[in-house]
């Protein structure tokens, strides 16, 4: 009798996933997902200023809901992903600037010339991604360099969210003492 039960409810799991996975499956390929249509950020500034990082995109389903960054940066690696949640009134199209306050609790400062790659995507809630985009950026003492913003952008388009990834200095030790799993 138990076994006989225990292949029942067995069963009627296994079909329930089968349908579960299937239709989750066909709402991926049905759906376009988000596109980034339009993007800008300043390729140079210095380490702890606000870097904003412009997007534009669209939906035609509707169904954006996530903003996922992650930064490359050469002598650390990748850092783990950061999500920004877009509003319910973004979920069709959205036009705005992330921020990202780049000084970090983790270090003091980050050497002349440190280069990093900020990569942004946007996810629908179907789990489909947008196109990815790059945004490299130096930081530099000197002068920060004078932009117009590109079209669509303008002067009081709306703070999406706020990016929080803390960078870290790869070598604080001389070349091999900063990253945790480098030789000691």
């Amino acid at each position: 009798m138990k076994t006989k039960l225990f292949l029942c409810v067995f069963g009627v799991l296994a079909i329930t996933l089968f349908f579960f996975s299937f239709g989750t499956a066909q709402a991926k390929a049905d759906s376009k997902g988000p596109m980034i249509t339009h993007s800008f950020a300043i390729e140079k500034g210095y380490y702890g200023n606000v870097w904003k990082i412009y997007i534009e995109a669209e939906d035609p389903t509707g169904n954006m809901s996530k903003i996922v960054s992650t930064v490359y940066h050469p002598g650390w690696g990748t850092y783990f992903p950061d999500t920004i949640l877009v509003k319910p009134q973004n979920t069709h199209h959205l036009e705005g600037y992330l921020q990202w306050n780049t000084f970090s609790s983790n270090t003091a400062y980050l050497r002349e010339f440190t280069n990093i790659t900020l990569k942004v995507s946007i996810f629908d809630k179907a789990g489909n991604e947008s196109n990815v985009v790059f945004f490299p950026i130096q930081f530099a003492s000197g002068s920060v360099p004078k932009y117009e913003l590109p079209s669509p952008f303008h002067k009081d388009d709306p703070r999406l969210g706020y990016i929080n990834i803390d960078l870290y200095d790869p070598y604080p030790g001389g070349r091999d003492g900063g990253h945790p799993e480098s030789p000691r």
